[in-house]
Order: C-alpha cells, then structure tokens, then sequence
C-alpha cells in the first residue's frame, strides 16, 4: 500500500491547512500578549461546540483507532463498551462533577488536590499524571499511529514517529488549548467523514452487488461470535471484558476516572465560557461517542472477512485502509493523522499545563505570565522528545495497544477514584485518606495481580476500588485533618440541569438501551 500523488496531495493539503487554521485562531487580538489563562484554558471562552469536539478530538486517536479496531479484529464489538458506556459516564460528569469544578475555579485536578486535600497530594497526583501522559498516552498514540503512518506512507517508523511528534508540537506550541480546541471542530469532521468511508467502503466490498447493507449482514451471519456486547465465561476473551462487569462492574471505575477527573480530558470544559456551555458541549460528545465504535470497531471487525490472516490485530485498520481507491485513501488517512495530531497535541498542552501550574508555578512565585507560557512550551517540547525515544521500548512487544493502556492504567484509577469522589461528596475525608487510597489502590493493585492472575483486570479494578474506598474512609475517620485543608465550596453549588443538557441526556441514554438490547 502506498500513496498516490492525489492522496500525497491531499494529506499534504490537510496538514498545511490545519497548521495555519491553528495559528489563525490562537493569534493575539488587539496587542495582548498570551498570559497563562489564554494560554492554558483558551481564555475560559471555549462555546459548547468546541468543546464536545475537543473531548472526543483528545480521547479518539491511534490507540483508539488502530487499538480497537485491532480489538474489534480480535474479540469483536464487546470492545465498544468502553465507548458506549463513556457517552454515560459524560452525562453525571456534566451533571456532578463539573457544577463543582467550575464553581471553585479550578485549572488543573491536582489544584483541586491541594484545594481539597493539601499539598502533598497534590504532588504525588501531578507526578503520577506527568508519567502516565509521557510515558503511556503519548508514547501509544505515536507508536500505534506510526504503524498505520508506516504501512500506508512507507516511512521507517522511527521517522514516522518523529514527524509526528514534531507536527503535533508545532501545531499547538504557540496557540496551546485554543489552536488544540477552536480547531478540533475540524478534525472531528475529518475523523468521522474518514471513518464513515472506510467502513461503507469496507462493507460494500463485502456486500458486492448488495451493497453496505447487505455486507452488514453477512459479517454478522459469517462472524456472529463477534456481535455480543457481554462476553460469557466459555469466551477467550473473557479476562478482557468479563460479562456484566463492563455495565455494573469495573469499567464504571475506569471511566469515570478518564472522563471525570483527567486533565487533559476535562481541561476542556473547564475552559467553558460557563456552567451551561460545558454541559451542553459534554452533551454534544456523549452523542459522539455513540457514534464511534462504527468507526473504530466495525472496520477490525470487516478485517475478519477482508484481510483473515493478519500477524497482529492492530494491523486490522491499516489492512482496509489497503483496499481504498486513490483520493478516498488520502481523505481516510488524512483523518488518520488528524486523529493522531488531535490527540496527541492535546496531551502535550495538559503535561505543560500541570508542569507549569502545579510545579514551576508554585515554586517560583514571582514568575511573570510571559515566563510561565515559556515554560509551558519548554515543558511540551521535553515531553514529545521522551515519548518519541521510549514509545517503541514499551510498546514494541504488545499486540492489542489498546488493552496495553487499559491494563496499565487500571492499577491507578481505583485510588483516583475514591480521592476525587469522597473529596466532592464527603467534607469528612482528609489528606491522609486520599494518600492511603492513592497508595493502596497501586499496592492492592499489584498483589492481586500475583495473588490471582486469573481475575479479569475489570473485576480487579472495582475490587480495588472497593478495598481502597473502605481504607480512605478508615483512615480519614481515624485521623484530623487540618483546619484550613478543605477550600473546596460546595454549599452553593446547583446540580440542576437545562433542558438542553436533559433532552440530550434522556436521547443517549435512549439509545444506549436500544444498542445494547439489539447486540446483547
């Protein structure tokens, strides 16, 4: 598979369109200089379009593509769980969460930490997070992405992997959320009209005379095994999705920490215009999120019948991609990148931002605004380089990326759920506590691991998070917590709701019944 000169054309048109919106957008009006708000949160200005695009923009790139695809080849459309019931997690998100959030002014989540908690907390969190961003979000979204950049563009993949990282950087270096969020409308376009190709084209030469449809059907009567959303017991698949767990189990775990209380995620909406903006935008991505594993799980699952003998499931999405005319292969892979550049210019803006708001900031107090965006751009730069370097020594030996991350992060996300839970919704719980729940839920996390590998990573998160709930209330009920710890107002907060926010609400989760009723 290589380009021809119409789709080398039309990536090259897309990449310098983007590069140019991004600037146009993020550039300084009337002689103000960027300071950290601009720079940081787009100048708290984002509209609720913006930002439903910029959530799914950041959360759908290589490891969502490539990786669920690659699941979808694998273990078929159970894998859209974690799509289907995220568009369910953004809705108490918008409800809960964010009233709170907004109310006390909060930039970063280890801010609120520290707003809730203390200080040390917050530095144990901001540590984690920088980690886990280079470490295993940048470093899966450049690794999985330069697979598909590789096989489609012929590049070596350590080039590929630079080119981009560099791009990525450069698109946001100047403009930071802004160029990220007021162009991210665009990329989701790009993502949704490439993905919507990709499958019809995929389908229809399944279907031939018949057409999509008729493809839709016989992918289903040739391949039903992969058409059940709840995996039974006898399934080989079973330890990745274990059966109810993924609708009343440890995937809750999972996705309310990813939704609610990541930086990069919920830094869009933090960046609203105002309470109502950010729900109506929360509302806008559940919708979108309905939409995605159309995109990103039927083609792995087209594969099956298209390309059976694949050496690794992550090749399932560069493998249709193969199939495509000239001009429509440009377009998908042109959407391809922009997924990737989404996502990863949007993890590089949340490391700078708790680099320099939740380290640099707090140190060097006397620091100008100009100061502060420089080394939030310094920061960025450095993170981008890391990831570029390790990506293929920590990813290189993993078939399904995908459940790579998902495995990885699931030994954190018990203990961040807990801390971020009892600190909005229990004034009891203190510093102590959180700390012991962020320990515990890695420690726990590790020994039931080797006490008992055959548990299914799904039902050890919740298990974790139960353990690590009952220890922070143990310990914050045994403790003091200082008398100034908690700054964190709630007895004003409104959890009502518009009636934008309630119709959406009430349609996803309409549907959301319906999908799992037809495919149960």
């Amino acid at each position: 598979m290589r380009l021809s000169t119409i789709d080398a054309i039309i990536v090259l048109a897309y990449l310098v369109g983007i590069f140019i919106l991004a600037q146009w957008v993020s550039r300084e009006k009337g002689g103000h200089r960027k300071d950290a708000q601009d720079y940081f949160l787009a100048g708290k200005s984002l509209p609720w379009w913006a930002i439903g695009a910029s959530l799914i923009a950041a959360n759908i790139s290589a490891e969502q593509i490539i990786g669920m695809s690659g699941s979808g080849y694998a273990l078929g459309l159970a894998i859209a769980s974690y799509e289907w019931m995220a568009a369910l997690t953004l809705l108490i998100v918008g409800k809960f969460f964010l009233p709170v959030f907004l109310r006390n002014g909060i930039t970063t989540m280890p801010q609120f930490l520290e707003e809730r908690y203390g200080p040390t907390i917050r530095t144990i969190m901001a540590v984690f997070w920088l980690g886990l961003y280079v470490f295993v979000n940048l470093t899966s979204i450049l690794w999985l992405g330069s697979i598909a950049v590789t096989q489609v563009a012929g590049i070596e993949q350590f080039t590929a992997l630079a080119l981009l990282g560099g791009f990525a950087l450069m698109y946001q270096l100047y403009g930071g959320l802004k160029a990220v969020a007021l162009t991210d409308i665009v990329q989701v376009s790009l993502l949704v009209l490439g993905g919507l190709l990709i499958v019809g084209l995929s389908l229809d030469r399944i279907g031939g005379d018949g057409g999509a449809i008729a493809g839709f059907h016989a992918l289903m009567n040739a391949h039903p095994e992969h058409f059940h959303m709840i995996l039974g017991p006898e399934n080989p698949f079973y330890k990745d999705l274990p059966g109810l767990s993924v609708l009343i189990g440890g995937m809750w775990i999972m996705n309310v920490s990813y939704w609610g209380f990541n930086q990069y995620i919920i830094q869009r909406a933090l960046a609203a215009k105002d309470i109502r903006e950010a729900q109506k935008g929360v509302v806008f991505a559940a919708f979108l999120k309905l939409l995605m594993p159309v995109i990103v799980v039927l083609p792995g699952i087209a594969a099956l019948m298209l390309a059976p003998n694949l050496d690794k499931p992550d090749q399932a999405y560069p493998s249709m991609m193969s199939l495509l005319p000239p001009g429509v292969l440009g377009l998908v892979f042109a959407a391809l990148i922009a997924a990737i550049v989404a996502s990863l210019a949007s993890k590089i803006n949340s490391i700078s931002t708790i680099f320099t708001l939740d380290f640099y900031a707090k140190r060097a107090t006397g620091a100008d605004q100009a100061r502060l965006v420089k080394v939030g751009r310094i920061a960025a730069t450095v993170a981008i380089v890391l990831a570029v370097l390790t990506a293929k020594p920590l990813l290189g030996s993993f078939d399904q990326g995908f459940q790579y991350i998902q495995e990885y992060t699931g030994f954190f996300t018990p203990g961040i759920v807990v801390i971020f839970v009892l600190g909005l919704f229990w004034k009891r719980a203190n510093e102590a506590g959180a700390i012991t729940a962020a320990v515990g839920s890695f420690a726990l996390s590790i020994a039931l691991k080797l006490a008992w590998p055959s548990l299914p990573f799904m039902d050890r998160v919740g298990l974790v998070f139960l353990l690590a709930l009952a220890l922070a209330v143990a310990v914050s009920l045994m403790t003091r917590s200082r008398g100034d710890a908690n700054r964190i107002r709630t007895d004003d907060v409104s959890y009502g709701t518009g009636m934008s926010f309630n119709a959406g609400a009430v349609g996803v989760i309409a549907i959301l019944v319906a999908l799992y009723a037809a495919f149960w």
